[in-house]
């Protein structure tokens, strides 16, 4: 049964908008046409200005992706929230900090409820500091009132949005679909924008090197003052999607058997991504928070950047590209966002990929133990379900040896690779950001085994109480 943090929010969840479950079985046709709108609804708010606020230079430019948002817009907050909610309800959960049973009908409708109303809350709380940090420059009591509601109101639209498409009325999460779009959009953004840069050359780095090729400006292909899309970011690009997915289907494959049935075999797959991406999304929005608190410290209390306990956080200034960090530690969490800006600041690009692949690499440690894919764990599991390997005793200890052979060498090297891999391709001016290639391409997996797994079920009405 629930804990007592779980039932503190039962009178709470009836006055919590909810999206009420289809009560029929909902075709693929039509799961694919809610999914739709939905994104279609995102790419609306994300053209939406911000009453009385600019968009302006974005110094957060290469930490948005993961939070799906847009810079003075609506989704000038994106799934920040959502995601930070659901992160920290779920790591007190797995470690045992809150009493949930997920079994249990009850437990999970309290969990949903706890983890929409600190969304809410943590909206909220982002918006303020969004204000009163001066993101957005000093703004008039009533202007500052109209955006806080606005970014309040986006915030519940999307927790509805999420919850459309996961109760089953669409294909997916909401979560994984805004980051999807919002990666494509900046993709394809830095692909083809016919915009006239400082450089007299187009912004997309496409349009960019074809113009450099008639021009037979080939220093331009490669390299771009500005740190603009060029042809070396497109090539990184595809690069960095093709090692993705050649990491997506890298395993080691133990055998098991079923200790009923004799005859029937499988295999337990330990992917060189076992803990998925869960370590550059806490690593990237560790730093997205960073700067936000530090911008907020700086703004209110050391504008002048005289204060030294504080310069230790972070100083700012402003150039000819808007306000940007210049020292502190918020300065070695921004990526360089290009292979110009990373030859020109060696040593902050240096620090920036020790911190990326340090944290993702704790953060793959911290997750194997907290998410319950730990030896132990997944030894307990396997016995529980009648599994057995071949040539091992029937229990949890000889299962357990043998997955520590593997599973924390794995995790460890597979988020080493990741923050590695995502600290390179931004230094090399990726488009969409490295961080955001390697969710896209485990996104674009999950949503291919979705597919999948829909069409069997519209193909085999009998398999789908298997599949479902």
């Amino acid at each position: 049964m629930a804990g007592r943090f779980l039932k503190a929010f039962k009178p709470i969840s009836r006055y919590l908008p909810e999206v009420a479950m289809p009560d029929r079985r909902v075709s693929l046709s039509e799961k694919i046409f809610w999914t739709l709108i939905v994104l279609g609804i995102y790419y609306v708010m994300c053209e939406i200005p911000l009453y009385g606020v600019g968009k302006g230079e974005d110094p957060l430019t290469y930490l948005r992706v993961i939070f799906a948002s847009s810079r003075g817009s609506l989704m000038e907050l994106g799934i920040g929230p959502i995601v930070t909610a659901g992160i920290i309800l779920q790591l007190l959960a797995a470690s045992d900090m809150i009493e949930c049973n997920f079994a249990v009908e009850e437990d999970r409708a309290l969990f949903t409820a706890a983890s929409k109303f600190l969304s809410i809350v943590l909206t909220g709380v982002n918006a303020a500091a969004y204000i009163i940090g001066g993101v957005y420059g000093k703004l008039e009591a009533k202007v500052a009132m109209i955006v806080f509601l606005e970014l309040l109101a986006t915030g519940i639209v999307l927790i509805l949005l999420d919850e459309l498409l996961q109760k089953g009325w669409g294909l997916g999460s909401g979560i994984s679909l805004f980051i999807l779009a919002g990666v494509a959009k900046q993709i394809w953004w830095q692909s083809f924008a016919p915009i006239m840069m400082g450089d007299k050359m187009y912004y997309g780095g496409v349009l960019a090197t074809i113009q450099a090729a008639i021009n037979r400006d080939w220093k331009s292909l490669f390299l771009r003052s500005g740190g603009y899309p060029c042809l070396l970011g497109l090539i990184t690009t595809v690069t960095v999607f093709l090692i993705c997915m050649y990491m997506q289907g890298m395993r080691v494959e133990i055998p098991i058997s079923y200790a009923r049935f004799r005859g029937y075999r499988g295999r337990y797959p330990i992917s060189l991504l076992y803990v998925s991406n869960i370590p550059v999304i806490f690593t990237s929005a560790l730093f997205a928070n960073i700067y936000l608190w530090s911008h907020v410290i700086w703004s209110n209390f050391n504008k002048n950047n005289t204060n030294f306990w504080l310069n230790l956080i972070g100083t700012f200034k402003m150039t000819e590209q808007g306000l940007r960090p210049v020292g502190g530690l918020v300065y070695y969490v921004i990526s360089p966002g290009s292979l110009t800006n990373a030859l020109a600041n060696p040593l902050q690009s240096l620090v920036y990929m020790i911190l990326m692949i340090s944290f993702c690499a704790v953060f793959s440690i911290t997750w194997l133990e907290v998410g319950g894919l730990d030896p132990r764990t997944v030894a307990r599991q396997l016995v529980d379900a009648g599994m057995q390997v071949p040539g091992f005793r029937r229990s949890s200890r000889p299962i357990e040896a043998l997955l520590k052979r593997y599973i924390p060498t794995v995790t460890i090297l597979g988020g080493i690779l990741v923050g590695l891999l995502a600290a390179f391709s931004d230094f090399l001016g990726a488009y969409g950001t490295g961080t955001g290639i390697l969710l896209s391409v485990g996104i674009i997996y999950q949503y291919y085994q979705i597919l999948m797994q829909e069409r069997i079920s519209e193909m085999y009405p009998a398999l789908r109480k298997f599949l479902e």
